[in-house]
């Protein structure tokens, strides 16, 4: 039986992951700061209380394992050295530590911003971290998966929008001709399950993957299906760049000279304002047999608490 070795299950992918992955009765062994906030029931996993600085934790963490999961992450700050701690530093931490230990794959959970490193520091750090893992992978099989924007049960980034939207606002931060992906988060734990567990060697590499929707959504269509399940008609708001430009840089102040994590940053304004965030997927992740399973329809009407605001 496969043993793998997995970062980030307390988190709201990661969560998903550990969850199907236990359900198929595979050995899985996490990495996890609070072992408290594992929401599986006891001893359906082994738990290595650490984190990603912590070398001996890590060597722990994938001691005899077949395949390492990283789905740990860092998506709140100000700068790049912030990002790096954990997206840049702690992969290649641990993927020298994996490869060292003999495991035979390794599977980086990064980011679609990745693609466009210019645009923030977190996409600078996730864009460094596949890098670390492709210098370290060695004889490792190794894969970086980039989602788009991941929604589902448990989501907490992309609730308050359609929140928001339920109530009939979308607020529209760039032009309202962009296009982006989305996919369902138990969709993309099946994706990543499907190559952590397949039996002939996987596919290597980068891999952009969404919920099958060829070249993405427009804000319209987005609003048209959440009016669709709330029957009620959505306003789109544009936000002009200058209402978010001044609390964004007080954020990026505060957090450079105060060492806090913001989530509203200059950096997170740019990325909201690209206007391309449409995967481009490859044929080559159709050898694992695994599909998007749900519409952005089925997989809104599966997602509890966002239109609980519909009144």
């Amino acid at each position: 039986m496969a043993k793998i070795a997995l970062t980030g299950a307390t988190g709201f992918i990661g969560r998903h992951i550990a969850r199907l992955l236990s359900a198929r009765k595979t050995a899985v062994r996490v990495l996890a700061r609070d072992p408290s906030r594992i929401t599986l029931p006891d001893g359906a996993v082994e738990v290595v209380q650490g984190s990603l600085t912590d070398d001996r934790a890590l060597a722990a963490l994938v001691a005899g394992a077949d395949t390492v999961i990283h789905c740990a992450g860092s998506v709140r700050g100000a700068t790049l050295e912030q990002f790096n701690r954990v997206n840049a530093d702690g992969t290649a931490r641990l993927a020298d530590i994996a490869g060292t230990e003999g495991c035979k794959r390794f599977l980086l959970l990064s980011s679609l911003a990745a693609r466009e490193p210019q645009l923030s520091p977190y996409a600078a750090s996730k864009r460094a971290g596949e890098e670390a893992v492709a210098s370290a992978a060695g004889t490792m099989t190794w894969a970086a998966f980039r989602p788009p924007a991941v929604y589902g049960p448990g989501d907490k980034e992309m609730l308050p929008l359609f929140q928001l939207m339920a109530r009939g606002i979308a607020p529209v931060f760039g032009s309202d001709k962009a296009r982006f992906s989305l996919i369902y988060a138990p969709d993309l734990a099946a994706a990543i399950v499907a190559w952590s567990l397949y039996e002939a060697p996987p596919p290597i590499g980068i891999f952009e993957l969404d919920d099958g929707k060829k070249d993405g959504y427009s804000w319209d269509d987005i609003t048209r299906v959440v009016t669709a399940l709330t029957g009620r008609p959505i306003r789109m708001l544009r936000i002009p760049p200058s209402l978010l430009g001044i609390p964004a840089a007080i954020n990026w102040l505060l957090g450079r000279y105060l060492n806090r994590s913001p989530m509203l940053t200059p950096g997170k304004i740019r990325e909201l304002r690209h206007p391309d965030w449409v995967c481009r997927t490859s044929p080559d992740l159709d050898a694992l047999g695994w599909r998007p399973q749900h519409t952005l329809a089925e997989g809104l009407a599966a997602t509890p608490g966002w239109q609980t605001h519909t009144g």
